[in-house]
C-alpha cells in the first residue's frame, strides 16, 4: 500500500502531460516513451522503455517473451503481456523498470498476447485460451488491489482463439479479434485448419454479446486491431490457407457498416506473405498503418479514400504505433524508424533506437 501510495503522490507532483486518456508524468525535454518487448542475442527476454532520442529508461528481464503491452490510466506501471502460449505476464513500474509482480495464468489457461485496462483504472482484461476445451475464447477478468492484479473472473469471447482486445471510444465496449484456431497448452500447433472459425466480435463488459462478424474466407485468421476515433475499426489478418490464393489481409468496420475486406491493391497483398503483424490507426491524420514482416513491407493508406501513401521495404518489420505527426516502426532485424506524414510526400528518419530483435508490437506514450 506504502507504494501504491508513493506511486499516486508522485503521478500528481512530476507534472502530468495528457495523451488517449493516460496521464504521463515527465519531463517537458523527454521525448515520447516507446515500450515493448525485446530480446538480446543470446534470447534471454526483456520488458524494456526507451526514449525515442535513444534514452534507456530500463529493461527489465523477464522469465518469458512478452507480445503487447498495456499501461494503466493514472498510475506509472504498465502489462508486458505474454506472448502465445505463456502462462507469465509481468507489471512494472515504468520510471525504472522495478518488476512489480508476475502475474501467473489460471489452471487450463495461457496467454494470449493482449490485454486492455478499463478507464476506471480498476479492471484488466486478457485474451486468453482455455487449454481444456483448446481454442474456447476467454476474456481473462482481473482486479487492481493496490499494485497488484487479482484474477476475479473470466468472460467468454463468442469465438475461438481471441487475439487482441480493444476498446471502442466509449471505453465500455470491448473489440475482439477471435483468431478462429484451436491451440492445446504449451503449443502454437493448429488443430482445426479445416474448420477455423475467425470472427471480429463486439460486447460489453460484462460479457453480452452486440455483434459477431466475419470474412468471405474461413480460413483468414482475424488477429490485430486499430481503432479510430470514430469508432472504426481496422483488422489486421494472417492467412492459413494455400500460397498460392490471395487473402484479405487488412479489414474495416466503419460505424454502423459492416465488417469488410479494406481496398489493399492485390500486388499488395501478394507482397505481405499471407502475414500481417501490427497495425496502428492516425485518427487525426486520418491514416492506418500496416506491418507485414514476413514480406518485410511497411504499408500506409489513408483510411478514408484507401489511398495508398507508402509501400516501403522494411526488414522484418514489428511494432506501428501512431505518435503526433506521424509513425513509429520497430524491425526484427535492423533500424526503427520514424514517419512524419504531415505531407503529401512521407519523410521516413531512422532512430537512435538499438537495432533489431524488437517483438511484433510497441506502446507509444508523449
Amino acid at each position: 500500500m506504502l507504494r501504491r501510495q508513493a506511486l499516486t503522490l508522485g503521478s500528481l507532483l512530476l507534472g502530468a502531460v495528457t495523451l488517449g486518456g493516460w496521464t504521463l508524468f515527465r519531463q517537458k525535454d523527454k521525448s515520447p516513451l516507446l515500450l515493448s518487448a525485446r530480446d538480446d542475442g543470446d534470447g534471454k527476454h526483456f520488458a524494456v522503455g526507451y526514449r525515442l532520442d535513444g534514452t534507456r529508461v530500463f529493461a527489465t528481464r523477464v522469465g518469458q517473451r512478452c507480445h503487447d503491452i498495456i499501461n494503466h490510466p493514472t498510475l506509472p506501471m504498465a502489462l508486458f503481456v505474454a506472448r502465445r502460449p505463456g502462462t507469465e505476464s509481468y507489471l512494472v513500474d515504468l520510471r525504472d523498470g522495478t518488476l512489480l509482480q508476475t502475474v501467473a495464468s489460471q489452471p487450463n489457461r495461457h496467454f494470449y498476447g493482449h490485454a486492455v485496462i478499463h478507464q476506471s483504472g480498476d479492471w484488466l482484461y486478457a485474451t486468453e485460451n482455455d487449454t481444456s476445451d483448446p481454442g474456447r475464447g476467454l476474456l481473462g477478468v482481473y482486479r487492481f488491489e493496490g499494485e497488484r492484479l487479482v484474477h476475479s473472473g473470466e468472460l467468454s469471447t463468442h469465438g475461438i482463439g481471441p487475439h487482441q482486445v480493444s476498446w471502442m471510444p466509449d471505453g465500455e465496449t470491448l473489440v475482439v479479434a477471435n483468431g478462429g484456431i484451436r491451440t492445446e497448452a504449451e503449443s502454437r500447433v493448429e488443430m482445426n485448419l479445416d474448420a477455423m472459425e475467425p470472427s471480429l466480435v463486439l460486447m460489453q463488459r460484462d460479457g453480452t454479446l452486440l455483434s459477431k462478424e466475419t470474412l468471405a474466407q474461413p480460413m483468414n485468421s482475424v488477429r490485430h486491431l486499430g481503432i479510430a476515433s470514430d469508432g472504426t475499426i481496422v483488422a489486421g489478418q494472417q492467412f492459413m490457407g494455400p500460397s498460392h490464393e490471395s487473402s484479405e489481409l487488412l479489414a474495416i468496420k466503419r460505424p454502423g457498416q459492416p465488417f469488410v475486406a479494406f481496398p489493399v491493391p492485390e500486388h499488395q497483398l501478394q507482397a505481405m506473405g499471407h502475414y500481417t503483424a501490427s497495425v496502428a490507426v492516425h485518427s487525426e491524420l486520418r491514416l492506418v498503418a500496416l506491418t507485414a514482416p514476413r514480406g518485410n513491407r511497411f504499408f500506409i493508406w489513408d483510411l478514408d479514400s484507401g489511398e495508398v501513401r507508402l509501400d516501403a521495404p522494411l526488414p522484418d518489420c514489428a511494432g506501428v504505433g501512431a505518435v503526433a505527426d506521424g509513425f513509429v516502426v520497430t524491425s526484427g532485424q535492423g533500424r526503427c524508424r520514424y514517419y512524419d506524414c504531415r505531407q503529401t510526400d512521407l519523410v521516413a528518419k531512422p532512430l537512435e533506437l538499438p537495432a533489431g530483435l524488437w517483438d511484433n508490437h510497441l506502446h507509444l506514450m508523449a
